[in-house]
């Protein structure tokens, strides 16, 4: 039931921000909605049960991307499903594409790229953990190396968002695998520990 709740929670909030900016939308609107809107009526969703949830409306935001994150990521975090799996994170965010520009223009830039850190950055090590099987190259150069390619990732996905998300994902995607296309594993091999 938790998470039939925190669902509809996530629900009511993404469909009133249709209607009036993050800034000025309450816990009490999104439980009203949620009593008009969702499965969830005869449950009786209230602010006590909103606040047993989540701590605040901000807490309702990251919980929603870490799951939206979750499902987009599902299976996506090799190096021959990396490509999809950043697909999926750009399809995921123009879905919630009223949710996103919200939470960037009310909320602050920084929790839509801390939101798209924890997307990227776990996919990106996955496929740098992958790649380096078998060979002897030290977790922080692992690291140093999955955030590079997270934040350069990151960079342009938020050009993306301010830009309205005009441009098609798949022409994104496809410029990003030319220009790193084998570039991990070589990267991987200098700083392999001999």
């Amino acid at each position: 039931m938790s998470q039939v709740t925190k669902r509809a929670l996530e629900n009511s909030l993404k469909h009133i921000l249709s209607q009036k900016p993050l800034d000025k939308i309450t816990v009490s609107d999104i439980t009203d909605d949620c009593g008009i809107n969702d499965i969830t009526e005869e449950c009786g969703i209230n602010r006590m049960t909103f606040y047993y949830h989540f701590k605040d409306i901000y807490d309702l935001i990251e919980w929603a991307c870490v799951e939206d994150a979750k499902k987009a990521l599902d299976g996506k975090k090799t190096y021959e499903t990396w490509q999809e799996g950043f697909l999926h994170i750009f399809q995921a965010v123009l879905e919630n594409k009223t949710f996103i520009i919200n939470v960037y223009n009310h909320v602050s830039r920084e929790q839509v790229e801390v939101y798209l850190y924890k997307l990227t950055g776990d996919l990106v090590m996955g496929v740098i953990e992958e790649k380096a099987k078998g060979m002897r190259v030290k977790e922080q150069d692992k690291k140093f190396m999955a955030d590079f390619y997270k934040y350069a990732f990151v960079g342009i996905m938020l050009d993306w968002i301010k830009n309205d998300m005009k441009e098609d994902p798949k022409n994104i995607i496809n410029s990003l695998s030319l220009l790193i296309h084998g570039q991990v594993s070589r990267a991987l091999e200098n700083y392999e520990i001999k």
